[in-house]
């Protein structure tokens, strides 16, 4: 137990403290990221709910990905870019806590959702005639929610440990935002004992879902290298491209910060952008650009706007003149079917026979 035991009210986050001349370059960078990635994610959730093509099991999932990531940068991001543009850059314990558990939440949720994905896959490729009633859009939901359940319990389990006693002095996070590991430091308990138990359970949930992820993917590939035609092969590593090359960024980078050693070295604060600010990123930019039904549904939705804007600009003397053509043509279709109605049983313009 350390000796300076104190009960702090609040932490101080060093972040870029120690890059003073570029945290504007930094603030200007990261905003500008922040921007693209809400933009590409509520554009994911904003096509897959309007065009109802979309509304499969692998499009709602990727809608849940896309909202868990939202989430995800809503909780690191902003105060990660009020602090620098501010020297105080405090934050109190119970917001830190709070922080910590939607962070490590978002994260765990979002680790389980690209596995499910990749399961999602696995059926579609491995199973097609038994996918539409293995996996339909009720299994996806509950799928979901269990995603979101698994990943938070994870979190509850980590914060409770950090947080389940107090922190002694220095008070100073030399971090952006909460990291366990940075906070974890700072408790008078065992802190190293705390640090090793929250680092093995999240290295654990890590490499466990990574792991599953592969083994779906060994199972896709022997069955992709099965399809006679070069056509199909193509068609079927088209659908997996996108979740992949996610797959590879989101879980590369999350090795980088969690499986780091001790005694590396190493700017902790830099390592982490990549995994907080790139991934998110990248992530809806990948499913985006990479996927034919996204831009197929984009076109629609440009097509369908551009065609009520036209009708907008039309003035009040055009309407009425395309509905007094409407009506002349209705009236004119009207007397042609009347005129042919007689041909339909040519024996009714035959005169009567004549009687003996």
């Amino acid at each position: 137990m350390k000796a300076n035991q104190t009960v702090l009210k609040e932490f101080i986050l060093v972040g870029f403290s120690s890059y003073p001349h570029v945290r504007t370059f930094l603030f200007v960078l990261f905003f500008g990221l922040y921007l693209l990635t809400l933009t590409g994610n509520l554009a994911i959730l904003g096509l897959t709910w309007a065009d109802r093509s979309l509304h499969t099991p692998m499009y709602l999932f990727l809608r849940a990905l896309s909202f868990s990531e939202t989430c995800y940068t809503l909780t690191i991001i902003p105060k990660m870019l009020a602090d620098l543009l501010t020297e105080k850059r405090s934050i109190s314990v119970p917001g830190c806590g709070l922080q910590m558990y939607f962070f490590l939440g978002l994260g765990g949720t979002h680790c389980i959702i690209l596995t499910l994905m990749g399961y999602d896959r696995f059926l579609a490729i491995c199973h097609p005639l038994r996918y539409p009633l293995l996996m339909t859009n009720v299994v996806c939901g509950h799928l979901v929610v269990s995603a979101w359940a698994g990943g938070f319990l994870i979190s509850v389990t980590e914060t409770a440990l950090i947080f389940g006693g107090s922190f002694c002095n220095p008070n100073l996070i030399h971090h952006f935002f909460c990291h366990m590991r940075a906070v974890v430091r700072l408790s008078c308990l065992d802190s190293d004992l705390t640090e090793l138990i929250v680092t093995m359970v999240s290295v654990s949930a890590l490499t466990g879902t990574f792991l599953l992820i592969i083994i779906t993917y060994i199972f896709i590939l022997s069955t992709v290298f099965r399809i006679p035609s070069a056509e199909g092969k193509q068609k079927a590593f088209s659908t997996c491209a996108s979740h992949l090359t996610v797959v590879i960024v989101h879980f590369g980078f999350a090795a980088i910060v969690y499986l780091k050693p001790e005694g590396s070295g190493g700017d902790d604060t830099l390592i982490a952008v990549p995994y907080t600010v790139i991934t998110p990123f990248l992530s809806p930019l990948i499913f985006s650009l990479r996927n034919r039904d996204m831009k197929n549904a984009f076109r629609k939705l440009l097509a369908k706007r551009s065609f009520w804007n036209t009708l907008q600009g039309l003035s009040t003397p055009q309407l009425d003149l395309m509905e007094d053509k409407k009506k002349s043509l209705e009236t004119h279709c009207a007397g042609v079917l009347q005129a042919l109605r007689p041909l339909e049983n040519p024996f009714s313009m035959m005169p009567p026979p004549e009687s003996f």
